[in-house]
């Protein structure tokens, strides 16, 4: 009788143990959430949006592996944790990143606008010196009134990275250079083919 009392005994104490080491891991669930989210705060989404998705994916693993645990009658929430630990390390170091990735989107944007702003100038200056003459003067009207659509969009360059919308900024900028320099070698090409004619 005595022994059959250790054994339930025993057996109770060895269940008790297996279920309380076996704990679903919320407190390092909660921690990747937020570490995740706290790089999202940062910027993460916007500039570095494949190392985020990296890190989401490696919470959906380790969510999916706690998942596989819970099923199980000997729980092991080891490796999941260890995933855990992980994620919270990689979203730490990647919000870190954040700060240079931000200043480098930013100086981009304004050297591109720097170079619409020189390719405007320079389609400008051709445009002046354009052959006038029958055939060419209302391809030069059209020319010009391009020009200046260009100029009157080149704020909006500002406004964006005004609004740290640096990407946005670098689109514009660039979509500006490529049409300036359009206009400039559409009358380097007409100056040519009268140079040709003298």
């Amino acid at each position: 009788m005595k022994n059959a009392i250790k054994v339930i005994v025993l057996s109770v104490f060895v269940t008790s143990l297996f279920v309380s080491c076996a704990k679903q891991p919320t407190q390092e669930i909660d921690a990747a959430k937020a570490a995740i989210e706290a790089a999202v705060k940062e910027g993460a989404n916007t500039y570095a949006a494949e190392e985020l998705k990296a890190i989401n994916d490696q919470l959906t693993a380790a969510t999916d592996e706690i998942n596989t645990q819970s099923k199980k009658f000997f729980k092991k929430y080891g490796p999941a944790k260890e995933m855990l630990a992980k994620i919270v390390a990689d979203a730490d170091a990647l919000k870190a990143t954040i700060p240079g990735k931000k200043e480098a989107a930013k100086n981009a944007a304004l050297a591109a606008q720097q170079e619409a702003q020189a390719a405007i100038a320079e389609a400008k200056t051709l445009l002046e010196k354009a052959p006038k003459g029958k055939g060419t003067k209302a391809d030069i009207e059209a020319m010009k009134a391009d020009l200046k659509g260009l100029e009157d969009s080149f704020p909006q360059i500002q406004t964006a990275i005004d609004q740290e919308d640096y990407f946005g900024a670098s689109n514009t900028a660039a979509t500006i250079k490529e049409k300036a320099v359009a206009i400039a070698d559409q009358v380097k090409a007409a100056i040519e083919k009268v140079k040709g004619k003298i």
